[in-house]
Protein backbone atom coordinates (compact mmCIF):
# COMPACT_ATOMS: atom_id res chain seq x y z
CA UNK A 1 0.00 0.00 0.00
CA UNK A 2 1.18 3.55 -0.66
CA UNK A 3 1.69 6.03 2.15
CA UNK A 4 0.16 9.49 1.91
CA UNK A 5 1.35 12.60 3.73
CA UNK A 6 -2.01 12.80 5.47
CA UNK A 7 -1.35 9.44 7.16
CA UNK A 8 1.82 10.70 8.82
CA UNK A 9 1.89 12.75 12.00
CA UNK A 10 4.40 15.58 11.79
CA UNK A 11 6.10 15.95 15.18
CA UNK A 12 8.40 18.78 14.12
CA UNK A 13 10.25 19.97 11.03
CA UNK A 14 12.45 16.86 10.94
CA UNK A 15 10.38 14.05 12.51
CA UNK A 16 7.39 12.22 11.07
CA UNK A 17 5.49 9.54 12.98
CA UNK A 18 3.83 6.55 11.34
CA UNK A 19 1.26 5.47 13.99
CA UNK A 20 1.09 1.77 14.77
CA UNK A 21 -2.67 1.98 14.23
CA UNK A 22 -2.04 2.45 10.52
CA UNK A 23 -1.35 -1.26 9.99
CA UNK A 24 -2.77 -3.99 12.22
CA UNK A 25 0.01 -6.05 13.76
CA UNK A 26 2.55 -3.24 14.21
CA UNK A 27 3.94 -3.57 17.73
CA UNK A 28 5.23 0.01 17.80
CA UNK A 29 5.23 3.24 15.80
CA UNK A 30 7.71 4.03 13.04
CA UNK A 31 9.58 7.32 13.09
CA UNK A 32 11.08 8.94 9.99
CA UNK A 33 13.76 11.63 10.15
CA UNK A 34 13.38 13.90 7.12
CA UNK A 35 12.39 17.36 6.02
CA UNK A 36 9.39 17.75 3.72
CA UNK A 37 11.44 17.87 0.51
CA UNK A 38 13.28 14.64 1.37
CA UNK A 39 10.04 12.99 2.46
CA UNK A 40 8.55 13.72 -0.96
CA UNK A 41 11.36 11.60 -2.43
CA UNK A 42 11.06 8.90 0.23
CA UNK A 43 7.36 8.23 -0.36
CA UNK A 44 8.04 7.29 -3.99
CA UNK A 45 9.31 3.82 -3.05
CA UNK A 46 8.28 1.20 -0.46
CA UNK A 47 10.78 2.16 2.23
CA UNK A 48 8.20 3.56 4.65
CA UNK A 49 6.12 0.38 4.26
CA UNK A 50 9.28 -1.59 5.01
CA UNK A 51 9.86 0.47 8.16
CA UNK A 52 6.28 -0.34 9.17
CA UNK A 53 6.90 -4.05 8.59
CA UNK A 54 9.98 -3.86 10.83
CA UNK A 55 7.62 -2.75 13.60
CA UNK A 56 6.15 -6.30 13.50
CA UNK A 57 9.38 -7.83 14.85
CA UNK A 58 8.78 -9.81 18.05
CA UNK A 59 10.46 -8.11 21.00
CA UNK A 60 11.07 -4.79 19.25
CA UNK A 61 12.06 -2.09 21.76
CA UNK A 62 11.29 1.57 21.11
CA UNK A 63 10.29 2.66 17.63
CA UNK A 64 11.14 1.38 14.17
CA UNK A 65 13.45 4.14 12.96
CA UNK A 66 14.17 5.47 9.47
CA UNK A 67 17.08 7.81 8.77
CA UNK A 68 16.90 10.64 6.17
CA UNK A 69 18.81 8.53 3.61
CA UNK A 70 16.14 5.81 3.75
CA UNK A 71 15.42 3.90 0.55
CA UNK A 72 14.03 0.51 -0.34
CA UNK A 73 16.17 -2.48 0.62
CA UNK A 74 15.91 -6.19 1.38
CA UNK A 75 13.55 -6.64 4.34
CA UNK A 76 14.58 -3.58 6.30
CA UNK A 77 14.82 -0.34 4.37
CA UNK A 78 18.37 0.87 3.87
CA UNK A 79 18.69 3.52 6.54
CA UNK A 80 16.49 1.47 8.89
CA UNK A 81 17.21 0.92 12.58
CA UNK A 82 15.53 -1.32 15.15
CA UNK A 83 16.45 -2.65 18.57
CA UNK A 84 15.07 -5.89 19.96
CA UNK A 85 15.04 -7.19 23.51
CA UNK A 86 18.02 -9.46 24.04
CA UNK A 87 16.01 -12.20 25.78
CA UNK A 88 12.52 -11.87 24.29
CA UNK A 89 13.35 -10.50 20.87
CA UNK A 90 14.64 -11.72 17.52
CA UNK A 91 17.54 -11.23 15.14
CA UNK A 92 16.92 -10.66 11.44
CA UNK A 93 19.63 -10.80 8.74
CA UNK A 94 17.48 -8.40 6.74
CA UNK A 95 18.22 -5.83 9.44
CA UNK A 96 21.94 -6.15 8.77
CA UNK A 97 22.10 -6.64 5.01
CA UNK A 98 24.16 -8.67 2.60
CA UNK A 99 27.35 -6.62 2.89
CA UNK A 100 28.01 -7.26 6.58
CA UNK A 101 30.11 -4.48 8.15
CA UNK A 102 30.21 -2.39 5.07
CA UNK A 103 31.86 0.62 6.62
CA UNK A 104 33.81 3.83 6.15
CA UNK A 105 37.40 4.57 7.13
CA UNK A 106 38.88 8.08 7.05
CA UNK A 107 42.64 8.56 6.66
CA UNK A 108 44.27 11.95 7.26
CA UNK A 109 47.50 13.10 5.60
CA UNK A 110 49.84 15.96 6.59
CA UNK A 111 49.50 17.38 3.05
CA UNK A 112 47.41 20.25 1.81
CA UNK A 113 45.37 20.42 -1.37
CA UNK A 114 48.02 22.56 -3.10
CA UNK A 115 50.65 19.89 -2.36
CA UNK A 116 48.68 17.10 -4.03
CA UNK A 117 46.91 18.79 -6.94
CA UNK A 118 49.97 18.83 -9.28
CA UNK A 119 50.36 15.06 -8.75
CA UNK A 120 46.67 14.16 -8.58
CA UNK A 121 46.30 12.23 -11.82
CA UNK A 122 49.45 10.21 -11.12
CA UNK A 123 48.20 9.51 -7.58
CA UNK A 124 44.75 8.36 -8.72
CA UNK A 125 46.30 6.11 -11.36
CA UNK A 126 48.63 4.59 -8.75
CA UNK A 127 45.72 3.98 -6.37
CA UNK A 128 43.77 2.36 -9.21
CA UNK A 129 46.71 0.02 -9.86
CA UNK A 130 47.37 -0.81 -6.21
CA UNK A 131 43.81 -1.28 -4.91
CA UNK A 132 41.98 -4.00 -6.87
CA UNK A 133 38.39 -2.98 -7.61
CA UNK A 134 35.40 -4.60 -9.27
CA UNK A 135 33.03 -7.49 -8.66
CA UNK A 136 35.48 -10.34 -9.27
CA UNK A 137 38.63 -8.58 -8.13
CA UNK A 138 41.29 -10.56 -6.29
CA UNK A 139 43.53 -9.05 -3.65
CA UNK A 140 47.28 -9.05 -3.03
CA UNK A 141 46.91 -11.24 0.07
CA UNK A 142 45.32 -14.57 -0.93
CA UNK A 143 44.73 -16.63 2.19
CA UNK A 144 45.05 -20.32 2.85
CA UNK A 145 42.33 -21.89 4.98
CA UNK A 146 44.27 -21.51 8.25
CA UNK A 147 45.00 -17.82 7.71
CA UNK A 148 41.39 -17.13 6.67
CA UNK A 149 40.14 -18.66 9.92
CA UNK A 150 42.51 -16.37 11.85
CA UNK A 151 41.21 -13.33 9.96
CA UNK A 152 37.62 -14.29 10.80
CA UNK A 153 38.60 -14.58 14.46
CA UNK A 154 40.94 -11.60 14.80
CA UNK A 155 39.92 -9.07 12.16
CA UNK A 156 42.40 -6.25 11.61
CA UNK A 157 44.54 -7.53 14.49
CA UNK A 158 45.68 -10.41 12.27
CA UNK A 159 47.15 -7.80 9.90
CA UNK A 160 48.94 -5.94 12.70
CA UNK A 161 50.53 -9.18 13.91
CA UNK A 162 52.04 -9.59 10.45
CA UNK A 163 53.57 -6.13 10.43
CA UNK A 164 50.92 -4.52 8.25
CA UNK A 165 49.98 -1.21 9.84
CA UNK A 166 50.43 -0.14 13.46
CA UNK A 167 48.56 -0.80 16.73
CA UNK A 168 47.18 2.76 16.61
CA UNK A 169 45.27 1.81 13.46
CA UNK A 170 43.00 -0.59 15.35
CA UNK A 171 42.75 1.73 18.34
CA UNK A 172 40.82 4.06 16.03
CA UNK A 173 38.42 1.40 14.72
CA UNK A 174 34.97 0.63 16.06
CA UNK A 175 35.38 -2.44 18.33
CA UNK A 176 39.16 -1.99 17.70
CA UNK A 177 38.62 -3.79 14.40
CA UNK A 178 37.50 -7.10 15.91
CA UNK A 179 34.00 -8.04 17.04
CA UNK A 180 33.86 -10.53 19.90
CA UNK A 181 31.95 -13.79 19.58
CA UNK A 182 33.05 -14.64 16.04
CA UNK A 183 32.93 -18.30 15.10
CA UNK A 184 34.54 -19.26 11.77
CA UNK A 185 32.84 -22.66 12.03
CA UNK A 186 29.53 -20.92 11.40
CA UNK A 187 30.78 -19.56 8.09
CA UNK A 188 30.07 -21.96 5.24
CA UNK A 189 32.79 -23.34 3.00
CA UNK A 190 31.16 -21.52 0.10
CA UNK A 191 31.47 -18.20 1.95
CA UNK A 192 35.09 -18.91 2.87
CA UNK A 193 35.91 -19.79 -0.70
CA UNK A 194 34.39 -16.56 -1.95
CA UNK A 195 36.36 -14.48 0.55
CA UNK A 196 39.69 -16.29 0.40
CA UNK A 197 41.13 -14.21 -2.46
CA UNK A 198 39.28 -10.94 -1.80
CA UNK A 199 41.21 -9.44 1.13
CA UNK A 200 42.37 -5.97 0.14
CA UNK A 201 39.78 -5.40 -2.60
CA UNK A 202 37.32 -2.57 -3.01
CA UNK A 203 34.45 -4.37 -4.73
CA UNK A 204 31.86 -2.66 -6.88
CA UNK A 205 28.54 -0.82 -6.61
CA UNK A 206 28.58 2.14 -4.25
CA UNK A 207 31.98 1.19 -2.80
CA UNK A 208 34.72 3.71 -3.41
CA UNK A 209 38.10 5.12 -2.50
CA UNK A 210 38.25 8.92 -2.64
CA UNK A 211 41.08 11.41 -2.27
CA UNK A 212 39.42 14.47 -0.74
CA UNK A 213 40.28 17.76 0.92
CA UNK A 214 38.74 19.54 3.90
CA UNK A 215 36.67 22.24 2.26
CA UNK A 216 35.06 23.72 5.38
CA UNK A 217 35.32 23.44 9.15
CA UNK A 218 32.05 23.90 11.07
CA UNK A 219 33.22 23.09 14.60
CA UNK A 220 36.87 23.99 15.16
CA UNK A 221 37.34 22.26 18.51
CA UNK A 222 35.95 18.91 17.33
CA UNK A 223 37.89 19.15 14.05
CA UNK A 224 41.11 19.74 15.98
CA UNK A 225 40.25 16.78 18.20
CA UNK A 226 39.99 14.61 15.07
CA UNK A 227 43.22 16.09 13.65
CA UNK A 228 41.50 17.84 10.73
CA UNK A 229 42.26 21.30 9.34
CA UNK A 230 41.31 23.51 6.41
CA UNK A 231 42.49 22.29 2.95
CA UNK A 232 44.00 19.11 4.40
CA UNK A 233 44.07 16.10 2.07
CA UNK A 234 42.28 13.01 3.38
CA UNK A 235 41.21 9.64 2.01
CA UNK A 236 37.80 8.06 2.49
CA UNK A 237 37.44 4.28 2.01
CA UNK A 238 33.99 2.70 1.75
CA UNK A 239 33.74 -1.09 1.43
CA UNK A 240 32.83 -4.21 3.39
CA UNK A 241 33.04 -7.99 3.65
CA UNK A 242 32.80 -8.69 -0.09
CA UNK A 243 31.52 -12.08 -1.26
CA UNK A 244 32.12 -13.69 2.12
CA UNK A 245 29.63 -11.47 3.93
CA UNK A 246 27.10 -11.75 1.11
CA UNK A 247 27.22 -15.53 1.34
CA UNK A 248 26.85 -15.52 5.14
CA UNK A 249 23.65 -13.48 4.79
CA UNK A 250 22.35 -15.72 1.99
CA UNK A 251 23.04 -18.88 4.00
CA UNK A 252 21.33 -17.71 7.18
CA UNK A 253 18.31 -16.24 5.42
CA UNK A 254 17.59 -19.75 4.17
CA UNK A 255 18.13 -21.18 7.65
CA UNK A 256 15.82 -18.67 9.30
CA UNK A 257 13.14 -18.91 6.66
CA UNK A 258 12.82 -22.59 7.53
CA UNK A 259 13.09 -22.07 11.29
CA UNK A 260 10.41 -19.41 11.70
CA UNK A 261 7.64 -21.99 11.62
CA UNK A 262 9.31 -23.87 14.46
CA UNK A 263 9.22 -20.76 16.64
CA UNK A 264 5.71 -19.70 15.61
CA UNK A 265 6.87 -16.46 14.06
CA UNK A 266 5.04 -14.86 11.15
CA UNK A 267 6.03 -11.63 9.43
CA UNK A 268 4.29 -9.56 6.72
CA UNK A 269 7.36 -9.89 4.49
CA UNK A 270 9.38 -13.11 4.19
CA UNK A 271 12.48 -10.95 3.61
CA UNK A 272 12.21 -10.16 7.34
CA UNK A 273 12.96 -13.77 8.26
CA UNK A 274 13.99 -13.85 11.91
CA UNK A 275 14.48 -16.19 14.88
CA UNK A 276 14.83 -15.67 18.63
CA UNK A 277 18.19 -14.07 19.38
CA UNK A 278 19.12 -16.75 21.91
CA UNK A 279 18.07 -19.68 19.72
CA UNK A 280 20.66 -21.99 18.12
CA UNK A 281 19.95 -20.37 14.75
CA UNK A 282 20.19 -16.86 16.22
CA UNK A 283 23.44 -17.61 18.02
CA UNK A 284 24.83 -19.19 14.86
CA UNK A 285 23.99 -16.18 12.72
CA UNK A 286 25.45 -13.63 15.16
CA UNK A 287 28.68 -15.62 15.43
CA UNK A 288 28.99 -15.89 11.64
CA UNK A 289 28.04 -12.21 11.24
CA UNK A 290 30.84 -11.27 13.67
CA UNK A 291 33.29 -13.35 11.65
CA UNK A 292 32.24 -11.59 8.44
CA UNK A 293 32.53 -8.23 10.21
CA UNK A 294 36.10 -9.10 11.18
CA UNK A 295 36.87 -9.94 7.56
CA UNK A 296 35.57 -6.50 6.56
CA UNK A 297 37.82 -4.71 9.06
CA UNK A 298 40.81 -6.71 7.82
CA UNK A 299 39.80 -5.81 4.26
CA UNK A 300 39.72 -2.06 4.95
CA UNK A 301 43.02 -2.43 6.79
CA UNK A 302 44.63 -4.15 3.78
CA UNK A 303 43.31 -1.39 1.49
CA UNK A 304 44.77 1.19 3.88
CA UNK A 305 48.17 -0.47 3.53
CA UNK A 306 47.95 -0.24 -0.27
CA UNK A 307 46.81 3.39 -0.13
CA UNK A 308 49.77 4.28 2.09
CA UNK A 309 52.08 2.64 -0.40
CA UNK A 310 50.58 4.56 -3.31
CA UNK A 311 50.90 7.90 -1.50
CA UNK A 312 54.55 7.17 -0.66
CA UNK A 313 55.35 6.18 -4.27
CA UNK A 314 53.88 9.36 -5.73
CA UNK A 315 54.32 11.96 -2.99
CA UNK A 316 57.29 10.69 -0.99
CA UNK A 317 57.88 9.16 2.41
CA UNK A 318 56.47 12.20 4.19
CA UNK A 319 53.00 11.54 2.78
CA UNK A 320 51.96 9.45 5.78
CA UNK A 321 48.33 8.53 6.47
CA UNK A 322 46.76 8.29 9.93
CA UNK A 323 43.49 6.48 10.68
CA UNK A 324 41.01 9.06 11.97
CA UNK A 325 38.32 6.44 12.54
CA UNK A 326 36.76 3.35 11.01
CA UNK A 327 33.01 3.06 11.59
CA UNK A 328 30.72 0.20 10.60
CA UNK A 329 27.24 0.05 9.19
CA UNK A 330 25.26 -3.11 8.38
CA UNK A 331 25.58 -4.77 11.77
CA UNK A 332 23.52 -6.16 14.65
CA UNK A 333 25.21 -5.45 17.99
CA UNK A 334 24.50 -6.16 21.63
CA UNK A 335 24.44 -2.82 23.46
CA UNK A 336 23.00 -1.29 26.61
CA UNK A 337 20.63 1.65 26.20
CA UNK A 338 18.08 3.67 28.14
CA UNK A 339 14.71 3.05 26.50
CA UNK A 340 11.45 5.03 26.74
CA UNK A 341 12.33 7.56 29.36
CA UNK A 342 15.85 8.73 28.70
CA UNK A 343 18.53 8.53 31.36
CA UNK A 344 15.86 8.25 34.06
CA UNK A 345 14.91 4.81 32.78
CA UNK A 346 17.07 1.77 33.56
CA UNK A 347 19.60 0.58 31.00
CA UNK A 348 18.56 -2.57 29.20
CA UNK A 349 20.52 -4.86 26.90
CA UNK A 350 19.21 -4.83 23.35
CA UNK A 351 20.30 -6.03 19.92
CA UNK A 352 20.57 -2.95 17.70
CA UNK A 353 20.09 -3.66 13.98
CA UNK A 354 21.71 -0.92 11.88
CA UNK A 355 20.97 -1.43 8.19
CA UNK A 356 22.74 1.25 6.18
CA UNK A 357 23.09 3.18 9.42
CA UNK A 358 26.04 3.95 11.65
CA UNK A 359 26.81 4.70 15.28
CA UNK A 360 26.71 8.26 16.61
CA UNK A 361 28.06 7.95 20.16
CA UNK A 362 28.70 11.10 22.24
CA UNK A 363 31.58 12.06 24.51
CA UNK A 364 32.01 9.80 27.51
CA UNK A 365 30.48 6.72 25.89
CA UNK A 366 32.32 3.47 26.63
CA UNK A 367 33.79 1.87 23.54
CA UNK A 368 34.94 4.95 21.62
CA UNK A 369 38.68 5.70 21.34
CA UNK A 370 40.21 7.30 24.42
CA UNK A 371 41.44 10.20 22.29
CA UNK A 372 37.81 11.06 21.49
CA UNK A 373 36.40 10.54 24.98
CA UNK A 374 35.84 14.28 25.51
CA UNK A 375 34.84 15.01 21.91
CA UNK A 376 32.60 12.14 20.86
CA UNK A 377 32.83 9.58 18.10
CA UNK A 378 33.53 10.71 14.54
CA UNK A 379 30.59 10.05 12.22
CA UNK A 380 31.01 9.87 8.44
CA UNK A 381 28.23 10.59 5.93
CA UNK A 382 29.54 10.32 2.35
CA UNK A 383 27.73 11.85 -0.58
CA UNK A 384 28.27 10.87 -4.21
CA UNK A 385 31.51 10.94 -6.17
CA UNK A 386 30.70 14.45 -7.37
CA UNK A 387 29.42 15.98 -4.16
CA UNK A 388 30.58 16.51 -0.58
CA UNK A 389 31.10 14.06 2.25
CA UNK A 390 30.75 15.06 5.89
CA UNK A 391 32.51 14.44 9.16
CA UNK A 392 30.20 14.83 12.15
CA UNK A 393 30.37 13.99 15.85
CA UNK A 394 27.98 11.89 17.94
CA UNK A 395 25.47 13.42 20.36
CA UNK A 396 23.62 12.56 23.56
CA UNK A 397 20.30 13.10 21.77
CA UNK A 398 21.10 10.27 19.36
CA UNK A 399 21.60 7.99 22.38
CA UNK A 400 18.20 9.08 23.72
CA UNK A 401 16.25 8.72 20.46
CA UNK A 402 17.98 6.39 18.01
CA UNK A 403 20.11 4.01 20.10
CA UNK A 404 23.09 6.17 19.19
CA UNK A 405 22.51 5.89 15.45
CA UNK A 406 22.53 8.12 12.38
CA UNK A 407 22.45 7.62 8.61
CA UNK A 408 25.43 6.28 6.66
CA UNK A 409 25.20 8.31 3.44
CA UNK A 410 23.03 10.41 1.18
CA UNK A 411 20.86 7.48 0.07
CA UNK A 412 19.86 6.58 -3.45
CA UNK A 413 17.21 8.68 -5.15
CA UNK A 414 17.34 6.79 -8.46
CA UNK A 415 17.61 3.09 -9.27
CA UNK A 416 20.77 1.83 -10.94
CA UNK A 417 18.80 1.04 -14.09
CA UNK A 418 17.33 4.54 -14.22
CA UNK A 419 20.74 6.12 -13.60
CA UNK A 420 22.24 4.33 -16.62
CA UNK A 421 19.38 5.10 -18.99
CA UNK A 422 20.39 7.43 -21.82
CA UNK A 423 23.80 8.33 -20.38
CA UNK A 424 27.36 7.90 -21.63
CA UNK A 425 30.14 7.02 -19.17
CA UNK A 426 32.70 9.13 -21.04
CA UNK A 427 30.50 12.21 -20.81
CA UNK A 428 29.84 11.67 -17.10
CA UNK A 429 33.56 11.18 -16.44
CA UNK A 430 34.33 14.40 -18.30
CA UNK A 431 31.72 16.29 -16.27
CA UNK A 432 33.63 15.33 -13.14
CA UNK A 433 36.96 16.22 -14.75
CA UNK A 434 35.60 19.66 -15.60
CA UNK A 435 35.06 20.13 -11.85
CA UNK A 436 38.59 19.00 -11.01
CA UNK A 437 37.63 15.44 -10.01
CA UNK A 438 39.64 12.62 -11.60
CA UNK A 439 37.74 9.32 -11.84
CA UNK A 440 39.12 5.84 -12.51
CA UNK A 441 36.59 3.03 -12.67
CA UNK A 442 36.86 -0.63 -13.61
CA UNK A 443 33.58 -0.57 -15.58
CA UNK A 444 31.37 1.94 -17.38
CA UNK A 445 28.35 0.67 -15.45
CA UNK A 446 29.96 1.70 -12.18
CA UNK A 447 30.33 5.24 -13.47
CA UNK A 448 26.73 5.49 -14.63
CA UNK A 449 25.13 3.77 -11.65
CA UNK A 450 26.91 6.13 -9.26
CA UNK A 451 26.39 9.48 -10.98
CA UNK A 452 25.74 12.30 -8.48
CA UNK A 453 22.12 12.63 -9.66
CA UNK A 454 21.43 9.07 -8.49
CA UNK A 455 21.68 10.19 -4.86
CA UNK A 456 19.75 12.45 -2.55
CA UNK A 457 21.21 15.85 -1.74
CA UNK A 458 23.83 15.06 0.91
CA UNK A 459 23.72 18.65 2.21
CA UNK A 460 19.98 18.29 2.85
CA UNK A 461 20.41 14.88 4.49
CA UNK A 462 23.16 16.17 6.79
CA UNK A 463 21.11 19.26 7.60
CA UNK A 464 18.31 16.99 8.90
CA UNK A 465 20.80 15.01 10.98
CA UNK A 466 22.33 18.20 12.41
CA UNK A 467 19.07 20.05 13.03
CA UNK A 468 17.42 16.98 14.57
CA UNK A 469 20.36 16.73 16.96
CA UNK A 470 21.50 13.22 15.98
CA UNK A 471 25.03 14.39 15.13
CA UNK A 472 26.78 17.75 14.77
CA UNK A 473 28.55 18.92 11.63
CA UNK A 474 32.32 19.12 12.04
CA UNK A 475 33.79 19.31 8.51
CA UNK A 476 32.79 19.08 4.85
CA UNK A 477 35.08 17.18 2.49
CA UNK A 478 35.25 17.58 -1.30
CA UNK A 479 36.45 14.85 -3.69
CA UNK A 480 39.58 15.33 -5.80
CA UNK A 481 40.09 11.81 -7.11
CA UNK A 482 37.82 8.75 -7.15
CA UNK A 483 38.54 5.04 -7.60
CA UNK A 484 35.60 2.68 -8.20
CA UNK A 485 35.01 -0.89 -9.29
Amino acid sequence: MGIEFSQLKQLDEYRWLVPRSLKPGMRTDALIYADRALLEQIVRDLSIEQAMNVAFLPGIVGRSLAMPDIHQGYGFPIGGVAATDITEGVVSPGGVGFDINCGVRLLASPLLREDVTPHLRELVNQLFRDVPAGTGSEGPLPLDYTDLVRVLEQGAHWMIERGIGAPADVEFCEETGCLEGADPNGVSNRAKQRGRTQLGTLGSGNHFLEVQYVEKIFEAEAAAGFGLKQDQVVVLIHCGSRGLGHQVCTDYLKTMDGAMRKYGITMPDRQLACVPTNSPEGDGYLAAMAAAANFAWANRHAITHAVRGAFAKVLGAGATLRVVYDVAHNMAKRERHHVDGGEQSPEVEVLVHRKGATRSFPAGTPGIPRAYSTTGQPVFIPGSMGTASYVLVGTARAMEETFGTVCHGAGRAMSRTAAKRGRDARIETQKLADRGIILRSETRDSVLEEIPEAYKDVDAVVNVVHQAGLARRVARLRPMGVVKG
